[in-house]
């Protein structure tokens, strides 16, 4: 569910909107490109490619820098030297990855939608990804030097890819 009202403080002209839905990601502030991110974890999870069919499978093993309870990097100003293969979301990168979230709000703002209510842009608190069970907190079942690349299949999940609305809570 998305309010088109939330995200503006009482008493703010009705005229004037969040930045989300006023500006492309090119034209967004570093500071603003940051604080799109929700925190939910959900991109540092590790992802299976099917060579013949080049479709994306999640699993519920993080990165190995991902904190599974704060869903956030453990070094993030160094994620990519630590972690080569980590994805610098950039605008040009979020118009060509097929797997972001669907609740991801640099995918939402790139369709033209709008963030949901329990972003904490629209809710002012980071916590909130969380108590809307959006983010990875216990559902991660370790970090990826935790499993051989076999067990890896075993740990495939569907609900990274879907929204709040369509999620199985036994999945």
């Amino acid at each position: 569910m998305r309010d088109r009202t939330a995200g503006r403080p009482s008493g703010q002209p009705a005229s004037s909107e969040p930045f989300w839905r006023t500006k492309s990601l090119e034209a967004m502030s570093p500071a603003e490109w940051e604080s799109l991110c929700d925190g939910c974890g959900r991109c540092c999870l590790l992802k299976l490619e099917d060579e013949d069919t080049a479709e994306v499978y999640h699993t519920d093993v993080g990165c190995t820098l991902l904190d599974g309870h704060a869903c956030r990097c453990r070094d993030y100003p160094r994620r990519q030297k630590r972690v080569p293969d980590c994805v610098r979301l950039t605008p040009e990168a979020v118009r060509t990855i097929p797997w972001l979230p669907p609740t991801c709000a640099y995918r939402l703002v790139r369709d033209g939608q709008d963030l949901y209510d329990w972003h904490p842009l629209v809710t002012g608190r980071a916590a909130s990804v969380h108590e809307a069970g959006i983010s990875v907190r216990g559902r991660v079942s370790g970090n990826e030097e935790e499993f051989t690349t076999d067990e890896l299949l075993d740990r495939i999940v569907t609900w990274p890819g879907r929204t709040p609305d369509t999620e199985d809570p036994e999945d």
